[in-house]
């Protein structure tokens, strides 16, 4: 089944573990865009990421995965929530030809936020020196969370899928067995990873090993646009900047670049939020 998020635990050892496959959220990302094939494929990386490390999360909100850099892609950006909508976006990056890592994102750091519905955001940095965003991943969770982590990802031809690792908190260390769960792992192709779904993927890897696989969460597309947030971006401009757009252009468009949906008000809208008023006419395509 595609664009679902399966949960899975090991019963002889203290160990958890993910598997997710996109393809339709993915495929619709990608539609709304025309990414050059490495773009694409880094792009898939950034969405099953994003969508693996949220499922850790112990309460509602949201995790947000950002590279800005000078390397082909000046920004790249996956956002994934504790509902199971994903979006992400790679800007300016039309022209971007490479498909290596490092050429693609350039000198940068790996912004990981956590922006919670009830709390205080988080954000964590880590260094772009592994050769790719998993790599980068286990070391920010090795030098941040001290937890033996292991991330895999693969995006090819509209799929993307991964696969997650990582030793319980507090757990006692089982070098033994974490080494050889990895090393299963390691077995499974790209090709695999990306076609056969959870339940044939991990008796292809653990067959031999007890594990308990918990029931799958679809995975959607949703872009957090919305009415709402355009008019607070708009009142946030403040009354003196939106008087003097409304003179020169009689209205405003306001366009959002992951989704593609473009919001439209009219002059009577503008006033409205000059006044301190929520607009009530204006449409959206």
């Amino acid at each position: 089944m595609s664009d679902t998020l399966h949960r899975f635990i090991f019963d002889h050892c203290e160990i958890r573990g993910e598997h997710l496959q996109l393809e339709q959220s993915y495929q619709q990302i990608l539609a709304n865009h025309h990414y050059p094939p490495g773009v694409a494929k880094l792009l898939g990386e950034f969405l099953v990421a994003a969508g693996l490390l949220s499922a850790t999360l112990k309460f509602e909100g949201s995790l947000i995965l950002q590279v800005r850099g000078d390397g082909e892609i000046p920004l790249i950006m996956a956002e994934a929530n504790s509902k199971r909508e994903i979006r992400a976006i790679a800007r300016d990056a039309n022209q971007a030809m490479s498909e290596d890592f490092h050429q693609l994102l350039g000198n940068a750091q790996l912004a990981i936020t956590i922006d919670p519905v009830k709390g205080v955001r988080y954000q964590g940095i880590v260094s772009l020196e592994g050769n790719s965003l998993a790599a980068c991943l286990e070391k920010y969770f090795e030098q941040s969370e001290q937890l033996a982590t292991r991330i895999w990802l693969h995006a090819d031809n509209g799929k993307a899928a991964g696969l997650f690792l990582q030793q319980l908190p507090g757990a006692q260390q089982q070098a033994d067995d974490w080494e050889h769960l990895v090393t299963l792992a390691n077995t499974a192709s790209p090709q695999e990873m990306l076609e056969l779904d959870a339940g044939d993927m991990l008796y292809r890897l653990y067959h031999e090993e007890p594990l308990r696989l918990f029931p799958g969460e679809s995975v959607r597309f949703q872009c957090s646009c919305s009415q709402e947030r355009i008019e607070k971006a708009l009142v946030s401009l403040g009354k003196a900047e939106l008087a003097s757009i409304l003179e020169e252009q009689g209205e405003i468009e306001s366009h959002c670049e992951i989704c593609h949906r473009r919001y439209y008000f009219s002059g009577i809208d503008v006033q409205a939020l000059i006044a301190g008023c929520g607009p009530e006419n204006h449409t959206r395509h």
